[in-house]
């Protein structure tokens, strides 16, 4: 009998039978399908199943969260289900024909702006910081700064500029940048395209407003002209003449031999670029953006602003899991470039704490049930700190009424928000920390809306979760049952303490070392929800300085990806059991740029050689190469403490230790 026999046959029958899959792959944590028709697969009952540890849809891909034994597993379901698995990327190409149209433009959006955002984020504290000791008059009855106060305040006001001028002003480079890089053509031609839209030479766009028309400068060609105008802060003209370079460089790739491109292809993409981006997208860009910030503008802040409001709270959060959510990240950034600030983000952030407020809900209701809790409490944590996903997948969406409750919230506090005209200096931190970017005239009034955001959602969550929760959602079932076994077999608790003594090591660990030399960060700032989650288990990551991985402890080698390379797992003397991940999703790579140096069932002693891998090859892939030191099973383990916050020297500084 295969070991997952069982648990396949369900796992086949609850996804939608053979008929439903159209491909089906995996990498180190979990199975990868792609389904004809999405909707026939039960997500509830398959999590029921033993060896499931929890399910998740992302970029058209229904992904079940087996773990160390995915591959066992996938080897017994194809092989039951009498279908061939394909490669990783053969299942992404396919996952991408189940997104539609608009699918796959917030798709492309999104990643566009997510290597965006930290510099965004930044932004916006420092043009919050700036607010507070240069516009806020504290001193001499209202009528002065620290600025205007105290010249260190002064110098620190005008220096922070530098980097808001930066962020802000010059966005479109970072943006140009950004859209080479995801489509894969060379990043720097990008860069140059940008600063040619934000160039000193011409006029700064945020000028031209009150420049009469006679004195804008041209560039006078005889036949024609062309107006000198900077884009600063111009986010779809930067976006259009992104897409003009890219598309122009790979038509010239294609058709331009290989003995000339090096030469003919940068040329030919750049120049003509330029001119289009000033003389054709950069005009339209710039009417379609304002055109944009007007509409949003103008309907929030119109007498039936407060309506808008409340819709927009409360579908935000269905939005964020269509994906369609980031392209407010450019209405955000247009708003603050065309007006001085958004009243948009401040809506967002408040949308954050509701959920994470009904997530709160969930983890006192739930404070029973060990497995939901390893969800609840990192998900509501990063919800606080605006980061959503992991609520909305991993608890809100998963009982419905959460999600209901927290949108209800996030409706009242939007409408509180808009409808006295709260203004954010800029994208900010979500959540709690979102005050910092409000414009300090409205904290009063965004405290309110918080406060609402939090109490209203809790309580509605709360009560209802009373009602609806089954009592083994609760976790009170495994107790009962517990109790109702020592009560009717005595021998049961004689064997319950036999199985609870620790097997002692000739020689005990008690540390687990670094894997690399670099920065060690908590497992939850990871940017995959499996790990994030700890869905695998709890952990630490570590952003590497070096490029080869080693054995943090004396262990045997229990799985290893032989085919990607980039991840393997290690059993230690006390039974405890590890996971190593190289990157993020970089199963994609196929072993391209990866190099495993140990076999399955190989000993190791801490320090030895593991992985070698190629962080600019990860890099150009488009995937972080944050790599993942994850306890997957505790063996007789105890207290294990995680200690990120460090600078680690590989095989040497400790970074989970335990008893």
């Amino acid at each position: 009998m295969a070991k997952y026999e069982n648990d396949v046959k369900q796992l086949l029958k609850l996804i939608g039978g053979k008929e439903n899959i159209q491909a089906v792959s995996h990498c180190m944590t979990r199975m990868r399908f792609v389904l004809v028709d999405p909707k026939k697969a039960d997500e509830k009952a398959i999590e029921e199943i033993p060896a499931v540890k929890g399910t998740f849809t992302q970029a058209g891909q229904y992904q079940v969260i087996i773990g160390n034994d995915v591959s066992v597993f996938y080897n017994e379901f194809t092989s039951y289900a009498g279908i061939e698995g394909v490669s990783k990327e053969a299942a992404k190409a396919a996952a991408k024909t189940n997104q539609n149209v608009v699918q796959k433009i917030m798709g492309a959006l999104g990643e566009i702006f997510a290597p965006l955002i930290p510099a965004l984020i930044c932004g916006g504290l420092i043009l919050g910081f700036r607010n507070i000791i240069g516009e806020i008059n504290f001193f001499e009855n209202g009528t002065k700064s620290l600025a205007d106060m105290y010249q260190f305040w002064e110098g620190t006001y005008n220096f922070l500029w530098l980097i808001g001028e930066a962020v802000f002003h010059l966005l479109p480079v970072g943006i140009v940048w950004s859209i080479t890089k995801k489509m894969g053509t060379t990043q720097i031609l990008g860069i140059i395209l940008g600063l040619t839209l934000v160039s000193s030479q011409l006029l700064n766009g945020f000028s031209v407003a009150d420049t009469p028309a006679s004195e804008i400068p041209v560039w006078d060609f005889g036949f024609a002209k062309v107006e000198m105008i900077g884009y600063q802060g111009q986010v779809i003209a930067a976006m259009m003449a992104g897409f003009v370079l890219v598309y122009l460089e790979k038509f010239f790739k294609k058709h331009c031999p290989e003995v000339i491109s090096m030469i003919v292809v940068p040329f030919c993409s750049l120049v003509p670029a330029v001119i289009i981006a000033h003389t054709v997208v950069g005009p339209i860009g710039w009417t379609i953006g304002n055109a944009i910030a007007d509409v949003v503008y103008g309907g929030l802040m119109s007498n039936f602003g407060w309506l808008f409001a409340g819709l927009f709270g409360l579908l935000y959060a269905p939005i964020v899991m269509t994906g369609l959510h980031h392209m407010t990240n450019a209405i955000d950034t247009q708003l603050v470039n065309t007006y001085d600030g958004t009243i948009l983000w401040p809506m967002i952030a408040l949308s954050n704490i509701a959920q994470g407020s009904s997530v709160l809900a969930m983890s006192i209701l739930q404070k029973k049930n060990e497995r939901a809790q390893q969800v609840n409490v990192p998900a509501c944590i990063s919800c606080y700190l605006g980061v959503t996903e992991p609520a909305l997948f991993g608890v809100n969406l998963k009982y419905g009424f959460p999600l209901i409750c927290g949108m209800i919230g996030s409706a009242i506090a939007a409408m509180i928000s808009v409808g006295c005209g709260v203004q954010a200096l800029s994208i900010g931190v979500g959540g709690l920390p979102g005050i910092i970017s409000i414009k300090p005239e409205f904290y009063l009034i965004f405290l309110l809306a918080m406060a609402e955001a939090i109490v209203v959602p809790f309580l509605l969550t709360f009560f209802v979760g009373m009602k609806k929760l089954s009592a083994e959602d609760r976790g009170l079932v495994e107790k009962e049952a517990r109790e109702k076994v020592l009560a009717e077999a005595p021998e049961a608790e004689a064997v319950l303490e036999t199985e609870a003594k620790e097997e002692t090591p000739s020689e005990p660990v008690t540390e687990i070392k670094a894997i690399l030399s670099g920065n060690v960060i908590p497992i939850e700032e990871v940017d995959d929800n499996v790990f994030s989650q700890k869905i695998m288990g709890d952990g630490v990551a570590i952003e590497p300085t070096e490029t080869t991985v080693v054995a943090p402890a004396d262990a045997e080698v229990s799985i290893v990806m032989a085919e990607t390379g980039h991840a393997c797992g290690l059993t230690l003397a006390n039974g405890m059991e590890i996971l190593i991940h190289v990157g993020i999703d970089t199963v994609d790579m196929g072993g391209d740029g990866f190099k495993l140096l140990l076999a399955q069932g190989d000993h190791v002693k801490c320090g030895t050689p593991l992985i070698q891998f190629d962080p600019e090859k990860i890099k150009a892939a488009g995937h972080p190469t944050t790599t993942m030191l994850i306890v997957t099973g505790e063996g007789s383990a105890k207290n294990i403490q995680m200690k990120p916050g460090q600078t680690a020297e590989a095989g040497k500084t400790t970074v989970i230790s335990f008893e």
